[in-house]
């Protein structure tokens, strides 16, 4: 199975079912606004992932749609609220929700998606027990998200952050989400319990890979490219893991530069460049990129006991992609 063709088939049939939680209704503007971000697209890789786990498990995908559903409105509720608290500009491409409907109703438009998830979950087939062991998890997922951009957000006032405390961010903010998609597909899909923490550990490894990936494509590519503001990780002082190894290993004109631009809203485009190229002469960008390859790698070891199918090939599949997109 060719992934490219397969995140296609999927993401339309993801889209066509998930459109009943992005109906305009009254307060027009309200739901406009909840609106504006899903349909403007998305990679859908967490709904991707949630199908295909539960379907390497011989499951039946469309029992994972509600679940799919969920993550993937969680995922844009917490889009809206970060551009807010990032101050960003743009969003795939087009303008943040905060810029194009105003504050307020950005911060009620993710409240809203935020309410919608729960909704849909409510429509996954399963059994009582298994449905209440996924809604704790989804709850303990929030949680952990609003924790990790707690800490994210702190990270930029500390001037060193080490390599351990960014893993354990990232887990929650990003792979929190990756995890229980893995995990939630393998429940829905009737996997047994090494199966499911198999397709949880891949999950949450994946995110970190993922994650790491977009620290590394913040520093390499091109706002048409990636679809949202370059350098406001930079200007804003966000502790990624690049800029957590620069800073360990800066030093003398290094360092300066590091402590003059680094966190400084106002920088210019050329003081933003100049600490680019000192990502690249320190070593940074090379080593952020080896550490998501070590992930990558753990999370192709987690699902090694699963039986070979189609969707487990698929999943690999993934894995590679994560580490070689461009957005």
């Amino acid at each position: 199975m060719d992934l490219q063709t397969e995140l296609t088939k999927r993401a339309d049939l993801f889209n066509n079912y998930w459109q009943q939680y992005l109906q305009i209704k009254k307060p027009t503007q309200l739901y406009e606004a909840s609106q504006h971000l899903p349909s403007a697209g998305g990679k859908r890789i967490r709904p991707f992932l949630t199908l295909t786990s539960c379907e390497s498990i011989s499951g039946k995908i469309e029992n994972a749609l509600p679940l799919a559903a969920g993550l993937e409105l969680i995922h844009n509720f917490t889009l809206v609220h970060d551009d807010i608290m990032d101050h960003s500009l743009l969003r795939r491409n087009i303008p943040a929700v905060h810029v194009k409907f105003g504050e307020s109703a950005a911060i009620l438009a993710g409240d809203l998606l935020f309410a919608k998830a729960f909704e849909a979950i409510l429509e996954t087939s399963v059994d009582f027990p298994t449905f209440k062991v996924m809604q704790q998890d989804f709850i303990n997922g929030i949680i952990a998200i609003c924790e990790g951009q707690q800490l994210d957000m702190e990270f930029e006032h500390r001037i060193a952050v080490t390599e351990q405390e960014y893993l354990e961010m990232i887990g929650k903010k990003t792979g929190a989400l990756f995890e229980l998609a893995g995990k939630g597909g393998g429940l829905i899909g009737g996997g047994n319990p090494s199966e499911v923490t198999a397709l949880q550990t891949y999950g949450r490894m994946l995110g970190l890979a993922f994650q790491i990936w977009d620290d590394y494509l913040d520093m390499s590519s091109t706002t048409t490219t990636l679809g949202k503001d370059i350098g406001n990780d930079i200007r804003n002082g966000k502790k990624t893991l690049i800029a957590v190894h620069s800073l360990t290993h800066a030093t003398g004109k290094h360092k300066k530069l590091l402590d003059y631009v680094f966190g400084n809203l106002t920088a210019s485009e050329h003081d933003v460049a100049l600490v680019y190229d000192l990502f690249k002469d320190l070593g940074s960008i090379e080593y952020a990129q080896h550490r998501a390859l070590h992930f990558v790698q753990q999370a192709k070891d987690a699902i090694a006991i699963i039986k070979p199918s189609e969707a487990k090939e698929l999943l690999y599949q993934l894995i590679e992609y994560t580490i070689k997109r461009e957005k």
